[in-house]
């Protein structure tokens, strides 16, 4: 089976990163079962209402996206082709506890975030390009505020600072109005290695995403990914096939 990681610029933005990084999670225990799209049932909690969900809204446009893509391109998707292979049965629920055990927090630390992913066994240099999904989509504000007040984190750029300050301009942002800051600035609907360069630019939006660049167990992978998308996108689809 060949899975195509797929973006389309119709979609609703802030779906995007954290669907990314709940079919990685996901699809190591449960298999791919597009997970954060399933609602609560059976009396089991959906992955949609974890903190770690914070800000995602509008799942029936994805539904009508997808639904409108596959009627006038059959099995057809853009995006990086990755030979998958076949053989488990996806699950018909989502678990809350499977997000809170395996989607990495805002504020954990980068041994924290290794640990998570050498449980399932995910190395290195396959957190750090799983992580790149953090490419896609944006991040609400209750996520970041902690990096901008009362003091502004001394990791992030003082000028990529400023303009999140204008993207969030409180302390206290309300967690269903509509503010958000883009994951990756300069191509935040493609997968690419661009959030790897924004990471050693001081310009990781989330603290996760910025301490890839400062640990020394992972600062060698950032490195090489940032200097070559083609090198990313083959790991990238390498980790998938970890899962």
């Amino acid at each position: 089976m060949k899975l195509k990681i797929a973006t389309t610029r119709r979609q609703k933005h802030n779906l995007c990163s954290t669907t990314s990084l709940s079919v990685i999670a996901i699809t190591a225990n449960m298999s791919c079962d597009a997970s954060l799209l399933l609602e609560t049932a059976n009396g089991i909690q959906s992955g949609q209402e974890s903190d770690r969900s914070s800000g995602m809204r509008n799942f029936e446009y994805v539904r009508t996206i997808k639904e409108a893509l596959e009627k006038e391109c059959p099995m057809t998707f853009r995006g990086p082709c990755i030979e998958m292979k076949t053989g488990r049965r996806d699950s018909r629920e989502s678990y809350l506890t499977e997000v809170k055990a395996f989607i990495p927090n805002r504020i954990d630390s980068m041994p924290s975030v290794l640990s998570t992913f050498q449980s399932i066994s995910i190395d290195i240099e396959a957190t750090v390009v799983l992580l790149g999904a953090h490419s896609l989509g944006q991040v609400h504000c209750v996520n970041l505020v902690h990096r901008l007040y009362p003091t502004v984190d001394p990791t992030l750029d003082p000028d990529y600072a400023e303009h999140l300050k204008g993207r969030c301009p409180t302390p206290d942002p309300e967690p269903k109005a509509v503010l958000y800051a883009r994951n990756d600035s300069e191509t935040p609907m493609i997968l690419d290695n661009f959030y790897h360069k924004l990471s050693l630019e001081h310009k990781g939006l989330l603290s996760v995403d910025q301490a890839l660049a400062s640990d020394p167990l992972t600062f060698p992978f950032v490195e090489k990914m940032a200097a070559d998308n083609g090198y990313f996108q083959d790991q990238f689809a390498r980790a998938i096939l970890l899962l």
